[in-house]
Order: C-alpha cells, then sequence, then structure tokens
C-alpha cells in the first residue's frame, strides 16, 4: 500500500434522508437522469452495481421508473462488484440470481452488457479472468457511477480489512464476521463460501461517481468509525476519503453515531 500521507485525504459529502426508501428513490431518480441524458448523447451508460439488502430499493424504484415512465435499459453496461467463489450462477445465493430477481429480469438490458463475475470459473486461471474483467471495465471508458454497501469489516465489494489501496479484481479471503452475517441468508455459516471474486479498492475508485448507501442502526458504528479513523486496510471502506467524487447516503440511523458540527 502506497504510504498514507501521500493520499489526498477528503472529507466526503454525507447526506442524511429519512429513511432509506426515500433515500434510495434519490439515487435511482439520479442514475434514471445519467441514462437518459447519455442516451440522448448516443452514450451508453457503465452502472456499477452491488448486491445485499441495501440497493434492494435502489433497484425497486429503477424498475418502477422503466416499467411506468419508460427509463429504457438498452443503451446500459453493468458491472457487478462482486461474488462468492465457488458459486453456480443458478444458486438462489448467487448474486447473479440477486441481480435476476431484483432488477434485471424486469428491465429491457442487453444481457450481453451484463457483467457479474464468475464464481465457476477454473481456480487455476482465476487471475487471468480476473485481469479480463478489469479489462472490460476499461475498454467501455470505466464506470460512471458505483454503488457500494458497507459491512460491519468496514468492506466495500468484498475488499476485507487488509485490502490494498491499489488493489484490482481478484479472488479473497472472506472475513469470519462477514461469513457470519451471510449465514442467515445460507441457512448456516458453515454453507458460506469462504472465498469471493471482488473488484478492488483500486477498481472502485477509478469511477466517476461513488455512492456508499448504509441504512440503520445496524451500520453507524461502521460509519462512525469509517469517518473518524485515519487511512487504513484495517478498515478498507476509509479508503474512499481519499477520492472528491465519493458521496455517503445514509438513513437517520445510520448516520446516528456522527458527530454533529
Amino acid at each position: 500500500m502506497p504510504h498514507v500521507s501521500s493520499l489526498g485525504n477528503y472529507n466526503p459529502v454525507v447526506s442524511v434522508y429519512p429513511d432509506a426508501k426515500v433515500a434510495s428513490i434519490d439515487i435511482a431518480q439520479r442514475i434514471a437522469s445519467l441514462i437518459r441524458s447519455n442516451h440522448q448523447s448516443g452514450k451508453q451508460t457503465v452502472l456499477g452495481l452491488a448486491t445485499g439488502s441495501t440497493p434492494i430499493y435502489v433497484y425497486e424504484e429503477l424498475v418502477r421508473l422503466h416499467r411506468e415512465e419508460h427509463l429504457r435499459f438498452k443503451d446500459v453496461v453493468s458491472f457487478n462488484l462482486d461474488e462468492y467463489f465457488p458459486m453456480q450462477p443458478d444458486s438462489p445465493h448467487s448474486y447473479v440470481a440477486f441481480m435476476q430477481k431484483h432488477l434485471f429480469d424486469h428491465v429491457d438490458i442487453n444481457p450481453d452488457n451484463v457483467y457479474i463475475p464468475d464464481g465457476t470459473h477454473p481456480r487455476e486461471s482465476i487471475e487471468d479472468y480476473c485481469r479480463t474483467y478489469e479489462q472490460k471495465i476499461g475498454d467501455l471508458g470505466g464506470i460512471d457511477i458505483q454503488l457500494l454497501g458497507i459491512g460491519r469489516t468496514g468492506h466495500i465489494g468484498f475488499n476485507e480489512p487488509g485490502a490494498e489501496f491499489d488493489s484490482q479484481t481478484r479472488l479473497v479471503e472472506l472475513n469470519d464476521l462477514t461469513r457470519t452475517d451471510a449465514a442467515a441468508g445460507f441457512g448456516e455459516k458453515e454453507q458460506v463460501p469462504t472465498e469471493a471474486i471482488t473488484m478492488g479498492i483500486d477498481t472502485i475508485l477509478k469511477a466517476r461517481k461513488i455512492i456508499l448507501m448504509a441504512w440503520g442502526k445496524g451500520k453507524a458504528a461502521i460509519i462512525k468509525k469509517m469517518m473518524e479513523s485515519d487511512l487504513t486496510p484495517d478498515i478498507p471502506a476509509t479508503f474512499l476519503k481519499t477520492c472528491e467524487r465519493v458521496e455517503l447516503v445514509l438513513d437517520t440511523e445510520a448516520a446516528s453515531d456522527l458527530r454533529k458540527e
């Protein structure tokens, strides 16, 4: 990791909303505005997408906008942050299944424009596969808007504590707390994979706009720790503070531990 004193250190914009649904609708409206603007200019929109409970309301609003206000996804390309490894795409636990359920099956996005890390790729060539994933993002000119959640370990994507600032897409080992938090969805912790493919910190920070979302009192402590800590690989989300294009979008509960100025 580069010496932290050589990195920029910004205070991210923090937007606090009364609840997660109101915040999510605003985020979705911003995404829709960009899609429409780019379409009028004859350009594609490249989205970096997240999974888990945090972005569900965002996807719900995007689906509504498609159905009721004719938002088109034909010019959209998407890259998901991560996927468990190993993981079959037709498993109900896969992020492929999650994205289909909450977004892709309900809008007119071209399946050829959807990129999700391949949880079935042979381990022996996984490094080459990850480099190709990075290259695809670069070939399309980079990500316009990157959506993020945050885990209780401070992970973004599956960049767990110890992740390096210059990390790119790669295979990682999952933190025990992350697996504990995922256990309910799998039935028991022993069923949660121990590894995942994730975009790296460097990959995320290249996006032109980064929106980190956090909802509920359960995220208040890690948001406080992220905002009040120095840059450290022990809390990977702190690296977002090196980027002036980052916005934290919180509900009142997630923001409740932040110091009032």
